[in-house]
């Protein structure tokens, strides 16, 4: 594998790149390799997936980047393996044990409790997070030996489901929006179950419109030559698909690239909107928001 170097030239480049991040490999190297196989000025993700943790992580190259939140607001699918009796210092397979329990539910009493940790839930966030505490992340002082409670926080699980039940493990799917911890999830369920546990496998299936159908992994993102490569970027656009779109006349758009609002005509065209994106001939030209029937620019893509 080549490694990155400074004297590489930067490009220009934009689009998603809606990598399948594999195991063992933090977010932040995951950014790194593919903004430097592409050789892009500017890149960034939309929601961090923990190191152990596999499956889509969006990446996003230069305008794309201005995009991100839509994308980080959409509705994540995580599936996930729970292994019963083990509880440890992170919640997952990394972590030193903590607890143990000989108890081991059953089927029926798993699928029991799911409906209270579906909805809108409280939910205390693992030690290891990168929530910050006084300014510093909390996984850095779980690390230096601190003993880390967060406060719980408000989450939404919107759907939860029992796939597979052992007497050692079981596998789930849930799917969620942003904020939810897997692993305190797995750990609270254990808990209420009268037993510990905690994570063993954690793959997440969907982020936003991105899902593994969109993947692409690394090994095959580093076998492609170049102009292949660029091949495998997803438009700009198609980290919009949740927000409603306006399509907008070259003169329109125009305006909007100049930071002026413009009036929206038409039979069907909105009076109020929270957050839209507005396009011309099938490009995306900004993000930005209806009110009283004129399109505001927020986030203008150049």
């Amino acid at each position: 594998m080549s490694q990155p170097t400074s004297k590489q030239a930067k490009r220009d480049i934009s689009g998603w790149l809606v990598l399948d991040k594999p195991y063992d490999m933090t977010s932040t190297q995951a950014v790194g390799r593919v903004r430097w196989l592409f050789g892009a000025r500017k890149a960034g993700h939309a929601g961090t997936l923990d190191p152990l943790a596999t499956g889509i992580l969006p990446i996003a190259l230069g305008e794309a980047t201005k995009t991100v939140p839509a994308v980080q607001d959409g509705t994540k699918i995580y599936r996930f393996t729970l292994g019963w009796g083990t509880q440890t210092s992170t919640d997952d397979a990394e972590g030193e044990v903590v607890a143990t329990s000989a108890h081991r539910p059953a089927r029926a009493d798993v699928e029991a409790l799911l409906p209270r940790f579906t909805g809108a839930i409280l939910q205390r966030p693992p030690a290891f997070s990168a929530i910050k505490v006084d300014g510093e992340r909390a996984y850095d002082l779980a690390r230096a030996g601190e003993a880390v409670v967060l406060a719980p926080r408000p989450v939404f699980v919107e759907r939860l489901a029992l796939l597979r039940h052992g007497p050692d493990e079981s596998d789930f799917e849930m799917a969620c929006e942003k904020g939810t911890y897997v692993r305190a999830l797995a750990r609270d369920l254990a808990e209420a179950l009268g037993t510990r546990g905690h994570v063993t496998r954690l793959h997440r299936a969907a982020v936003g419109p991105f899902s593994d159908e969109d993947a692409v992994s690394l090994a095959a993102l580093e076998a492609a030559a170049l102009p292949a490569r660029d091949g495998l970027l997803l438009p700009v656009a198609a980290g919009l698909a949740g927000l409603p779109e306006l399509r907008l006349t070259p003169d329109q758009a125009s305006a909007i690239r100049h930071g002026n609002p413009v009036l929206l005509t038409g039979a069907g065209a909105p009076l109020q909107l929270d957050a839209a994106w507005a396009s011309c001939a099938g490009e995306a030209v900004a993000l930005g928001a209806v009110e009283y029937g004129q399109f505001k620019p927020r986030r203008v893509l150049l």
